[in-house]
């Protein structure tokens, strides 16, 4: 009697062994018996760049600042202005004309390396505002709002940051056509999600500008 509930159980084992093995094979598990290196984790990408791109800038030229993309986020890189000293900021539409060329230009090798991207596209040019539009406008030659969500908060970080900027991390932007320009705002949150679209802030009281049209004002009439 013994022995016949010994040999139950070890058919029992057995049975009980045969069809946890069904279970696994069914599952997709495939058994070994030797470690398996299923290679390092996937590490973020660092987002910093040792080199400051000085190499073939001319002597005197300062460090201006951009926003490029890297790890969904902007993220700052150092570049080096070919402006003298004093001009980028005596200037701000020759500084957002150089910053703009700077986040038009492809990222360098040791940037591309680092993770970094920009999504400003060509063609694209900035200029200074119009008679009427406040101080310190700047007008694109596409809408704002015609932009990628990305790259216009690139633009808007980028100009914000400098002297281009209205101030307080905000740029007033404009287009060509006859729309008063906004004041758009660098946030934190915009700088974790640049995808989405940059807060505006009320622009502040129009000044009369030296240079184009007054708008709605009758075209002149010939003389002589």
């Amino acid at each position: 009697m013994r022995l016949r509930t010994r040999g139950g159980t070890a058919l029992g084992s057995a049975v009980g062994a045969v069809a946890l093995a069904a279970l696994v094979a069914g599952c997709g598990i495939r058994t070994t018996s030797v470690p398996v290196d299923a290679g390092a984790a996937p590490s973020r990408v660092p987002c910093s760049v040792a080199e400051d791109g000085t190499a073939g800038t001319p002597a005197g030229s300062v460090p201006v600042r951009v926003f490029l993309v890297c790890g969904s986020q902007l993220e700052t890189v150092d570049r080096r202005s070919p402006l003298p000293e004093g001009e980028a900021d005596a200037d701000p539409v020759r500084t957002a004309r150089l910053l703009l060329s700077q986040l038009l230009a492809v990222p360098s090798e040791a940037e591309q390396e680092a993770g970094f991207t920009t999504a400003v596209r060509g063609p694209l040019t900035v200029g200074g505002g119009r008679r009427g539009d406040p101080a310190g406008t700047l007008r694109l030659s596409r809408q704002p709002e015609d932009l990628a969500p990305v790259a216009l908060s690139q633009l808007v970080c980028s100009f914000g940051e400098g002297a281009a900027g209205a101030g307080d991390r905000t740029a007033l932007l404009g287009g060509p056509g006859p729309y008063a320009p906004k004041r758009y705002r660098c946030t934190a949150e915009l700088r974790e999600r640049p995808e989405s679209v940059p807060p505006t802030a009320p622009p502040p009281t129009a000044t009369a500008s030296p240079s184009g049209p007054v708008p709605g004002s009758p075209p002149a009439v010939p003389t002589g």
